[in-house]
């Protein structure tokens, strides 16, 4: 069955039948599937679009010379918000020009009659024109040949009912332009935010840079957010700016550049550790080939989170109507994905921990599945243990060695806590216990040769945390003090090669705190249960994926 299915790939080059639907009637005796039955249908195979140039791509996310089209001289729309946030980015006016009759300069940039005017070619062109505009703009376009990629940014093409037929012919003449000469353009969209580039140094969002800055949170960015829906990357990047992806590129309708494009090109580059993508659906095949792209990452050593919408109904209907995609069936989407190598979740928060520990551990060694936990707050440290549990997997609390154990002693007693405390995994250190303890039995946890990843409660409200902006009951003893956790934890979160979580349980009081540790590579959370579900989730992420390079001898 395996081998008819393998055989009959709808996108098998020169294939006269394609497989359309393979049934397997299947049992479990709980330890391995048998098939009791099969049957099979098989016909025409479908017609394969033309091959995009996907090597353009790189003019896309690094252009030279970018121009724009619907740039208002006198008002502030999209168009003139574009203009005002490439050159807010940091991209010079000379990068840049303006299509415009008439000539002249808009925010100190040179305006161009028209396509047909640019002199030599156009890395980038930004279409913000209204949709009943982009038709004729995209077949010329076409025609003037003076564009490399293109980014349409309208909507209203293909979305509704209405503009769903004119939509095909355009992505059809698109395609058809692919057939000749070099490819013709590239083209994101429709109906896309746009795209930040950090090592192309622009950011053509609509959305103002006062609304939402975008500081680099890392020595340098190693990750990609790929998103059919602007505003699932606006929310989440507004949430949690130390996300810090290097490009953020919102694909829209996928008139022409797909998912599968996309990922297929970022899959086996060396600037990149982790992707996370937010997928509606898919144009026809796409999900073949993105499933495909996500193993060629996974082997590349990269992790690949995605989180799929369109679970109900409803949800789906609303996918027709925001990106005019195929939703598909979630739970065949997850198992595909999940083989492939790919972490799927249909949990917005959860995407978000898991996107996010995916970029500060992708670094750290995942040696096993066993687990310690300490906190000065007692109920923290039986949360975290309550949490190692997860759906389809779970973490081992570690046995701590006697080394560990007399080493943690030795802390306890130098701190005047021995005889609260008796050691054990998960610890509760005392709400007396201080910065220093809190790093140093974090240090003997971490050294343990039994344990592979380390939960910590840092019990910000403790009298003893230096936690605090600024004290007034005790000045100086806050995080400007270099014995603050804030100073001293994320040296020992550098030097050890396991995963070190930690958790700051407390309310805005103590953002500076989070915020401090986050600035300089520690793994936060703001909830221990929260933080240790994400931990188990990405560690059986890890561990398959470590399966799969062994398979396949990448590993």
């Amino acid at each position: 069955a395996l081998q008819l299915a393998a055989g009959g790939l709808p996108d098998a080059p020169g294939a006269q039948v394609a497989l359309h639907e393979l049934v397997l009637d299947c049992a479990c005796d709980g330890e391995a599937v048998q098939v009791l039955a099969a049957r099979c249908s098989v016909g025409a195979p479908p017609l394969l679009r033309v091959a995009r140039p996907l090597h353009k791509i790189d003019r896309l996310l690094h252009p030279e010379r970018i121009g724009i089209v619907g740039a208002s001289a006198s008002g502030m729309n999209f168009g003139r918000i574009i203009l005002r946030n490439l050159l807010g980015s940091g991209c010079p006016p000379e990068r840049l020009c303006v299509i415009r009759p008439g000539g002249g300069e808009i925010d100190g940039v040179a305006c161009i009659e028209n396509l047909a005017a640019i002199e030599g070619k156009l890395d980038l062109l930004i279409v913000a024109v209204a949709a009943d505009a982009v038709y004729p703009l995209v077949d010329e376009i076409i025609a003037a040949s003076t564009v490399e990629a293109v980014m349409l940014i309208p909507g209203g093409l293909g979305e509704t009912a209405k503009s769903r037929e004119p939509a095909a012919a355009l992505a059809a003449r698109i395609n058809a332009a692919h057939a000749h000469g070099d490819g013709g353009p590239i083209f994101l969209g429709a109906n896309c935010l746009g795209v930040v580039s950090h090592p192309g140094r622009y950011d053509s969002w609509f959305i103002p840079l006062e609304r939402l800055p975008k500081p680099p949170k890392a020595p340098e960015r190693r990750a990609v957010m790929l998103s059919q829906s602007g505003a699932f990357m606006i929310t989440r990047l507004s949430h949690n700016p130390w996300l810090d992806p290097r490009y953020m590129i919102a694909m829209g309708n996928q008139t022409d550049l797909t998912h599968g494009d996309l990922l297929s090109w970022f899959a086996t580059r060396d600037d990149v550790d982790s992707i996370g993508i937010y997928v509606e659906g898919f144009r026809d095949l796409d999900g073949l080939a993105f499933a495909r792209a996500v193993r060629r990452a996974v082997l590349a050593g990269k992790q690949v989170v995605v989180y799929k919408s369109g679970r109900s109904e409803a949800g789906q209907a609303g996918v027709m109507g925001h990106t005019a995609s195929i939703a598909g069936e979630p739970v065949l989407f997850a198992s595909v994905l999940a083989q492939a190598g790919a972490t799927v979740t249909d949990d917005v928060e959860l995407f978000d921990d898991l996107f996010y520990m995916a970029g500060t551990l992708h670094a750290k060694r995942i040696g096993g599945d066993r687990l310690a936990a300490a906190s000065g707050a007692g109920f923290e440290a039986v949360s975290a243990a309550d949490a190692s549990v997860g759906e389809t997997f779970a973490m081992r609390m570690a046995t701590l060695s006697a080394d560990t154990i007399a080493r943690i002693e030795a802390v306890l007693a130098e701190k005047k806590l021995a005889a609260l405390v008796e050691v054990r995994n998960p610890l509760d250190m005392n709400p007396g216990a201080d910065d220093d303890a809190h790093v140093r039995i974090t240090a003997a946890m971490a050294d343990d040769p039994g344990v592979d990843a380390v939960v910590v409660g840092l019990d910000p409200t403790a009298p003893m945390v230096r936690a605090l902006e600024q004290s007034r009951l005790r000045p100086g003893y806050d995080l400007a003090d270099p014995e603050s956790t804030v100073h001293t934890l994320p040296p020992l979160v550098a030097r050890t090669d396991k995963p070190i979580v930690a958790v700051v349980d407390a309310g805005r009081l103590y953002d500076a705190m989070a915020a401090g540790l986050m600035d300089h590579g520690v793994c936060v959370f703001r909830n221990v249960a929260r933080g240790t579900r994400a931990l188990v989730c990405h560690v059986e992420a890890r561990l398959e994926a470590e399966r799969l390079r062994r398979h396949f001898g990448r590993g």
